[in-house]
């Protein structure tokens, strides 16, 4: 059997709080009421860490990102705080990436600088559509003017690295609408735009009470494709399915998790994988999800709310689950490094998915651009997949991502 080589590591940081719960979020996200327990909080996280550290002895953090609810919140002191503390118990990557998830309506000029001197060096924006009455039917508490007005606050700070969140297919959005909102923000010069669909997700006030005017299926899938080509015009490049980046500027924290690498998750109601090379193993752990809960029990057997080992069976599922978002496709010497299987696990989806012109395999040696191989005889013959082969997303693949990735659920 092939060896799992633990992959890159990340750290995650949720930060639970936001001052008003969307009607569209399913993420552990509580409303703020009162004051927050900044320092109480960040003492949990270091506990919780602490707890967690000796899964990751030894190894290189690559990135870390703070996440929400809205993280910022907290004040730049107590991002410091934690940042000194995890960086003095963890090493650190020279170059790391240290992204942390801003509400325009929370920002401030001083947190901005703060946040700098903290050493963030990539912020992300939630800003979702410069259209006020859908920011209003969104939940969301900052207008369109706010959010510009965040981002160039940001940029003044010498904030150069800058994500912008916006969604599509909006109640009573427009193909027009959509394109304004993009050309809003192309003017205000991010690095990066994650560009995603509205959905309803079980549990959020949008599934129970859907909101009306919501573009039918042909109409998102209009804004979707209008919206991709206006982003390429723009110098953004699509390397995951939400995710657009001018050159060498993707997010290296999330790219790591859809290359199947390696995250500690501090805080409550946080998700980490970890690889263990000695045991062969690939661990999940979760820890629980109330603020309070989290903060009364960080550190103690009671602060983990569960580890689960991944089956062999299921692990090919959760690595295409993953790699199968990305454009760049994956490699079969890949796979058998990061699950420690062997690629022959992959035999069978692999051929029903070349067979459908879901998958193509890149030649290794056919020069830089490369020849693709998408029919049955390439499906059927394992010569054809050598260890290096690139196999990736086709065309019609990524626009049916989940009935591709089901291929690998196995029995």
């Amino acid at each position: 059997m092939p060896a799992l080589i633990p992959p890159p590591l990340s750290l995650y940081v949720h930060l639970p709080w936001c001052v008003r719960k969307c009607p569209y979020c399913d993420f552990n996200s509580h409303q703020a009421k009162g004051a927050l327990p900044f320092d109480a909080y960040i003492d949990a996280l270091i506990r919780d860490l602490d707890q967690d550290l000796p899964l990751v002895w030894g190894r290189v953090v690559h990135s870390v990102f703070f996440g929400g609810g809205t993280p910022s919140l907290f004040p730049a002191e107590a991002i410091d705080r934690f940042l000194q503390q995890a960086s003095a118990r963890l090493r650190f990557a020279p170059n790391a990436e240290i992204t942390l998830e801003t509400n325009p309506g929370t920002a401030e000029h001083g947190r901005f600088d703060g946040y700098r001197a903290a050493g963030v060096n990539r912020l992300s924006f939630g800003i979702q559509t410069f259209d006020d009455d859908a920011l209003k039917r969104l939940g969301r508490i900052h207008d369109s003017a706010e959010a510009e007005r965040a981002v160039k606050m940001a940029q003044d700070a010498g904030f150069d690295n800058l994500n912008i969140d916006l969604m599509y297919a909006l109640p009573g959005q427009t193909l027009a609408g959509a394109e304004h909102d993009l050309h809003r923000a192309f003017a205000l010069q991010p690095a990066h735009m994650s560009h995603y669909q509205l959905t309803l997700e079980p549990n959020t006030v949008f599934f129970a009470r859907p909101p009306q005017g919501i573009p039918d299926e042909d109409s998102a899938w209009d804004m979707q494709e209008h919206c991709q080509s206006l982003l390429a015009q723009a110098g953004f490049e699509q390397y995951e399915v939400s995710a657009y980046a001018r050159p060498g500027r993707q997010s290296a924290h999330n790219l790591n998790y859809w290359r199947f690498g390696d995250y500690l998750g501090i805080g409550a109601g946080a998700h980490g994988k970890i690889s263990s090379g000695a045991e062969q193993q690939v661990l999940r752990r979760w820890k629980p999800k109330h603020p309070q809960t989290f903060m009364e029990t960080a550190g103690s057997a009671a602060g983990i709310g569960g580890d689960d080992v991944i089956a062999a069976a299921r692990l090919p599922f959760e690595y295409m689950l993953n790699l199968l978002r990305l454009h760049e496709g994956f490699t079969l010497r890949d796979f058998e490094s990061r699950t420690g299987l062997s690629r022959s696990a992959l035999d069978g989806p692999l051929q029903q998915a070349v067979k459908r012109g879901w998958l193509e395999v890149v030649d290794p040696a056919a020069g830089e651009d490369g020849a693709t191989c998408a029919d049955d005889a390439c499906a059927d013959h394992h010569d054809h997949r050598p260890a290096d082969a690139l196999l990736r997303p086709t065309e019609l693949g990524r626009r049916f991502t989940n009935d591709v990735v089901e291929l690998f659920l196995g029995e």
